[in-house]
């Protein structure tokens, strides 16, 4: 297993879990951290699944981020198509997580207009938190029925998800650092709204040709300015963090608990 090195801005070999944790530490206060992984020619999946792409620092990395996070957010796409389970982190993390002032285990919150989502799966009955299920006011009412007696099922916008709506409702449960797993379509929605304060980005050393998408998926352009912020490596992958140009001075200055 390949170890994880930093590059940039210092530079350290063999990092520790420790280590890695200190340097994804977020500021103080409300904070969006998105991560995906993406190929050398910006292909988003392989047969269709991220995690086909990622290499074992990815898979540290991915773990390590959701130590940090007050509720994990995906949207109920990449929740199917990626085979998510009960959130739940490991002894291990439960414990880092109380000895740094956190609850055992982050909320799981998934985003979905439709509530096309199964009460009865994994992430719902063996979840170790109750979950979250973020939706419009026009979901369907027997869905939202169903999904009710499992999760906490909250509206956040009319027709369509509204991404400050949905910032605001976790910040006013005490979830200030939201950490998003995807997909395409709810980060493109994020970013255009102006709500994302971090990428954390997986560089991995594959080209992929075919038809796969981008990290972001938006009907119209939303160009953001990024500064990097960090950059990691282990064997071929490159573990970029940028936080957006107008945070990055508080991000660099505030780090912590």
């Amino acid at each position: 297993m390949d170890g994880i090195d930093e590059i940039w801005p210092g530079v350290r070999c063999a990092l520790t879990d420790e280590q890695i944790l200190g340097l994804y530490a977020p500021p103080h206060g409300p904070w969006l951290r998105m991560n995906f992984v993406e190929s050398l020619d910006g292909a988003v999946t392989r047969e269709g699944r991220s995690g086909g792409l990622g290499g074992d620092g990815d898979r540290r990395v991915f773990e390590l981020l959701r130590r940090w996070a007050d509720v994990v957010l995906v949207g109920a796409g990449t929740v199917r198509t990626e085979g998510y389970g009960a959130m739940r982190l490991s002894a291990e993390a439960a414990s880092w997580r109380r000895a740094h002032g956190l609850a055992e285990q982050p909320v799981f919150a998934l985003v979905s207009g439709r509530l096309d989502l199964d009460p009865t799966s994994s992430v719902f009955v063996d979840a170790p938190v109750r979950p979250l299920v973020l939706t419009v006011e026009e979901a369907p009412a027997e869905r939202r029925a169903r999904l009710a007696e499992v999760a906490d099922v909250l509206d956040v916008g009319g027709t369509a998800v509204d991404p400050r709506a949905l910032r605001e409702v976790l910040h006013a449960r005490g979830h200030e650092r939201i950490h998003s797993e995807g997909g395409p379509t709810l980060f493109g929605t994020l970013l255009a709204a102006g709500v994302v304060d971090e990428l954390c980005l997986t560089l991995a050393p594959t080209l992929e040709a075919g038809d796969a998408g981008r990290i972001t998926r938006f009907p119209m352009a939303a160009p953001t300015a990024m500064e990097p912020a960090g950059i990691l490596r282990s064997g071929g992958e490159l573990l970029l963090r940028y936080t957006r140009a107008d945070e990055a001075t508080n991000a660099d200055s505030s780090n912590g608990v």
